[in-house]
């Protein structure tokens, strides 16, 4: 069964000795069921505790979860079996003859003529759900079981929640486009908006709702009348364009703030709270951006986007132009967690540099992708650049030693901000670097592997650092400096959330096949055929839960940390 088969692809080389076989973990293992023959899909909870699968029997489909079977049907639509997202709840499309019907929580729905593809949705918190289907030529949207008005057809990917936080959380809205006659229109709770041409895909678009006291959130979606488009916030629609970028419109992290990018001719247009910026010949990907919002006295959300006027490349900051540059680099601007600092990095000539708060840093002949980042509490920055053959990491606008390449996915810092690391290549050697103190030697280590420990509160405990190395064809987790055991393959190793403990997955090529374990604390775990995806899951004792499959068979498995 490929489905639990984890696979790192990444070469090492040179060899080594293997330290000695750690101790076996202490665990305790419940069996839910038989596996069957024919899995035809699966789907697993986020925390990997949970396991649905549709299995093939005799000419009929059945969803199996944790191990137990449910009824049998016709068929089952691909890519419609999914948990809620608090992985209580589990819905699918199931078929009767000609007929198809949503079954959630094992029970079946309406019938229908046909359902849309890739439903059921459920709501955030898991409290509701919902899909569309279609009956005698007609559609209706279904919400908790209870079929809505009937429209000619609805939108792809419809209908959609609003999002829901904690403390007293507001109920969720459902929004979706229809179509009745010729006009579309969204629907929100059941009330239709003003009618348009079309609407544009994967609309509409729910504002973010903030903690605290909820602000009811605000629906933004893009429409065209007439051979032109606009965008629709709240009900009121904005000034005409020829097409609106795709990613937008976006809502700020706070919902306050709207912005999208619209063509108007071969110009590109960036409006803020429906304001048009300037006209520029290309926008960068991915781009406008708003600032995050955090805090007790949180920085009011920002706007920054990268575009293109002739062959010069600009930054606009809350509407205000950066100096023109020859070319600004890939994911750019970056904003500090809090939104009060920005970051890029920019061409002029044949030098980069990094503009950090509008000033421009050391000149080097290029920054890595996916740098500067700055530290969580937004008072340091790190980046990686390179200058002649070599790239070095800059810390705080001071270069650090030359080295021969840096690890993706590197630098970073630690939760609390005090230590940074990163990944470096020292002629064929590769090793971690922990605030300047190189540390040990080996074949390779794992782009996006290097990882802190969680910090607490309280008495805070010094953060740890974990990543992947190897020696040959062998690969090992390394914590504190420590080297783990060697296996053929190994996930990134991942910390417990006080950062007492870490695990990880790790694979072995028998004689009988691939075997998968899990390793907790330095301790080894018993062997699988698969362990599912997502897990382990944590526990409040530093424990971990997981399912796992052996001879055929599901298991439950809790797994105790030595000592514990």
């Amino acid at each position: 069964m490929h489905v639990c088969t984890l696979v790192l692809a990444w070469e090492l080389a040179f060899a080594a000795a293997a330290p000695s076989e750690p101790p076996a973990a202490r665990v305790d293992e419940q069996r839910l069921g038989p596996l069957h023959e024919k899995i035809l899909l699966w789907r697993t909870t986020r925390d990997g505790r949970r396991l649905a699968y549709v299995a093939a029997k005799e000419g009929k489909c059945l969803v199996v979860v944790d191990g137990q079977p449910g009824p049998e049907h016709d068929a089952i639509a691909p890519g419609t079996l999914r948990f809620s997202p608090d992985g209580k709840r589990l819905g699918y499309i199931a078929a009767k003859g000609k007929k198809q019907f949503a079954v959630i929580d094992g029970q079946a729905g309406p019938e229908f003529d046909g359902i849309m593809q890739r439903h059921p949705f459920f709501s955030p918190d898991g409290a509701h759900v919902a899909y569309a289907g279609h009956r005698g030529g007609k559609w209706t949207v279904v919400l908790d079981g209870k079929p809505g008005s009937e429209f000619d057809a609805t939108l792809a990917d419809n209908p959609v929640f609003s999002p829901v936080t904690g403390g007293t959380p507001v109920p969720p809205h459902l929004a979706y486009a229809a179509k009745k006659g010729k006009k579309w229109a969204v629907i929100l709770d059941g009330q239709p908006g003003p009618e348009f041409d079309a609407i544009q895909d994967g609309a509409p678009f729910f504002s973010p709702v903030t903690g605290g006291t909820p602000v009811p959130p605000r629906l933004a979606y893009g429409a065209e009348q007439g051979g032109k488009w606009v965008i629709v916030v709240d009900g009121q629609a904005g000034p005409p364009c020829d097409a609106i970028v795709k990613g937008t419109p976006l809502f700020s992290p706070d919902g306050k703030r709207v912005a999208y990018a619209a063509q108007i001719g071969k110009k590109y247009v960036v409006f803020a709270d429906g304001q048009p910026g300037p006209e520029l010949d290309g926008l960068a990907e991915g781009n406008p951006v708003f600032s995050p919002v955090t805090g007790e006295t949180p920085v009011p959300p920002r706007l920054a986007y990268c575009g293109r006027v002739g062959a010069k490349h600009l930054l606009w900051l809350d509407g205000k132009p950066s100096p023109a540059f020859d070319g600004l680099g890939r994911g750019d601007p970056v904003f500090s967690p809090d939104g009060s600092r920005v970051a890029y990095s920019a061409l002029k000539g044949k030098k980069w540099a990094v503009i950090l708060d509008g000033k421009p840093g050391p000149d080097f002949d290029a920054i890595m992708d996916r740098t500067p980042v700055f530290s969580p509490d937004g008072k340091r920055v790190a980046y990686g650049a390179r200058r002649g053959e070599k790239w070095l990491v800059v810390l705080d606008g001071v270069a650090g030693p030359p080295w021969d390449g840096i690890v993706a996915g590197t630098p970073l810092f630690s939760p609390d901000g005090k230590h940074v690391a990163y990944g470096a290549r020292k002629g064929d050697a590769w090793l971690a670097v922990l605030d300047g103190k190189p540390g040990p030697e080996f074949g390779g280590v794992g782009e996006r592997t290097l990882a802190f420990s969680p910090s607490t509160g309280g008495t805070p405990v010094p953060p740890r650092l974990a990543y992947v190395a190897g020696r040959a064809t062998k690969k090992f987790a390394v914590v504190d400096g420590a080297q783990g055991p060697e296996f053929d393959d190994i996930a990134p190793p991942a910390f417990s959330p006080d950062g007492k403990h870490f695990v990880y997955r790790a694979r072995r090529e028998r004689k009988e096949g691939t075997k998968t374990l899990i390793v907790l604390d330095g301790a080894l775990g018993p062997e699988y055929d698969g362990v599912v995806p997502n897990g382990p899951a944590w526990l409040p004792d530093g424990s971990v839960e997981y399912l796992a499959h052996r001879d055929k068979a599901l298991y439950r498995v809790r797994q105790a940390p030595p000592g514990g």
